[in-house]
């Protein structure tokens, strides 16, 4: 069972900070997704008999770190998924890239369509047939010796997004080669980084924020982080 970092539980919701390489949910790879160590982990500590309810409200993709939402009941899995689908959680994300993008902030929109055979994203800039309209907001936080940190906000949910539509610009995330970088990392994890989640709870109706730290195994994420906290 892999180590949990969890960052918020309650009666109805648990969230983590996955790691990049972990999987969410199974897939057709058949490697155990980290939803099952969250289950376990469950299941041990409240000692439950039987089966354990988590209900997968989004998923991050695997090269990717950062907060995952899981509900432990189905009420509030119901009530999370509204929120989603409401647009009522503000979702933020760091990103790495060593091309930065022309302006320090901005909003990108752009239209994608999955391409299943290849498991990427098309990006167009008008709307083809059969395309989904993506839009997210971005600003420069800070430039490293030869990397550049960017806060993205996206206010759509489309399948690889934030990675497509920073390729689009000329910003690929480092690592990320399945959209244009040119090297891979160590590990084979992306600079992509789910850093903070802003909601009201579904249940409790409490504001709920929880920002989740960079991975502390790696280097250089430790270092931007570091060099964000002491110019914050």
């Amino acid at each position: 069972m892999t180590p949990l970092s969890i960052l918020y539980e309650d009666n109805h919701l648990i969230i983590i900070n996955k790691p990049a390489g972990a999987l969410v949910q199974g897939d057709k790879t058949g490697d155990a997704p980290i939803s099952d160590d969250v289950k376990k982990y469950i299941k041990e500590k409240y000692q439950k008999p039987g089966d354990v309810f988590l209900g997968v409200i989004h998923r991050l993709d695997r090269p990717v770190s950062g907060i995952v939402i899981f509900a432990r009941t189905s009420k509030a899995l119901e009530r999370m998924n509204a929120l989603f689908k409401e647009k009522k959680i503000q979702k933020t994300y760091w990103a790495v890239v060593q091309n930065p993008p022309k302006e320090e902030q901005g909003t990108i929109t752009t239209y994608t369509i999955k391409d299943a055979e290849k498991l990427k994203a098309k990006v167009f800039s008008k709307e083809v047939n059969g395309s989904k309209q993506c839009v997210l907001d971005y600003q420069i936080l800070l430039k490293s010796e030869r990397y550049f940190l960017l806060e993205v906000q996206p206010h759509t949910g489309r399948y690889h997004q934030i990675r497509s539509q920073l390729s689009f610009i000329g910003s690929p995330i480092k690592g990320d080669i399945k959209y244009g970088y040119a090297r891979t990392n160590n590990g084979g994890f992306i600079y992509l980084h789910a850093r903070k989640i802003d909601f009201i709870h579904p249940i409790s109706k409490e504001h709920i924020q929880i920002i989740a730290p960079v991975p502390q195994h790696d280097k250089l994420w430790k270092d931007i982080e570091t060099l964000y906290e002491d110019i914050k």
